[in-house]
């Protein structure tokens, strides 16, 4: 039942980050598609990897920790938050900050990812990388939660409430990844990492609809001041 449990979490992961990905190309934000896309392959890989027979031997097997690495480093942190300084603060990142971020991302995944320890032993170096994990996803928390009280004035309360319920929530996983493994978890954390898919893929989905909201408040405000300014001018 746990295994079965685990697939469903993962295919949701995939169906929405895939989903979000595709719905979010119309606003043209890459650094916000990119990333729903890099977890979205990387919950697609798991799945393969895992129905194939689960060979750490494998190429997946690295491949998957290191699209981890991008997530949990600077991509669900540095490059979220750079994507959606867009509707908060009308802010259009110009190529060369939109190149930095991704490569920055990308050169710390690929530095990152073989840096694993699946039985959590926390020696210096697995210590160190887990606490930079977790203090980037903090400081991510902060932004979030003043990006979830912008949803809230924009006046959608309810996806307002479910982006801070699921913010919350991603932080607690962010926290326990590393450090507070369950005491009846299984030697896989079968039920950790059940928890874990099946909240990332409700941030995603609260998070594209409360970027929506604000996409769309912003454009209404743009509209209604336009016939303003050109009857004082």
């Amino acid at each position: 039942m746990k295994e079965l449990l685990f697939l469903a979490a993962d295919l949701w992961l995939m169906a929405t980050t895939w989903i979000c990905g595709f719905r979010a190309l119309r606003f043209r934000n890459h650094l916000l598609c990119l990333e729903w896309f890099v977890v979205a392959v990387s919950s697609t890989n798991f799945l393969v990897w895992s129905l194939l027979g689960g060979d750490e031997s494998s190429p997946m097997y690295h491949l998957a920790y290191i699209l981890d690495a991008f997530s949990r480093s600077f991509g669900f942190t540095l490059l979220l938050v750079v994507g959606l300084l867009t509707v908060t603060h009308g802010y259009k990142p110009p190529l060369p900050v939109k190149l930095g971020v991704v490569a920055l991302t990308a050169v710390t995944a690929v530095i990152l990812g073989p840096i694993h320890d699946d039985r959590l032993v926390h020696d210096t170096l697995h210590l160190s990388v887990a606490w930079f994990y977790v203090a980037t996803n903090l400081l991510t928390t902060v932004f979030l939660a003043y990006f979830t009280m912008k949803v809230w004035k924009a006046g959608a309360h309810l996806v307002a409430v479910l982006t801070g319920l699921a913010t919350a929530a991603g932080t607690y996983v962010a926290v326990t990844y590393d450090f507070f493994p369950f005491s009846f978890d299984d030697e896989y954390r079968t039920i950790f990492y059940t928890i874990a898919l099946t909240v990332w893929g409700c941030q995603a989905i609260t998070l594209f609809h409360a970027y929506r909201a604000l996409h769309e408040h912003r454009e209404a405000a743009v509209a209604t001041s336009a016939p303003i300014a050109r009857v004082a001018s």
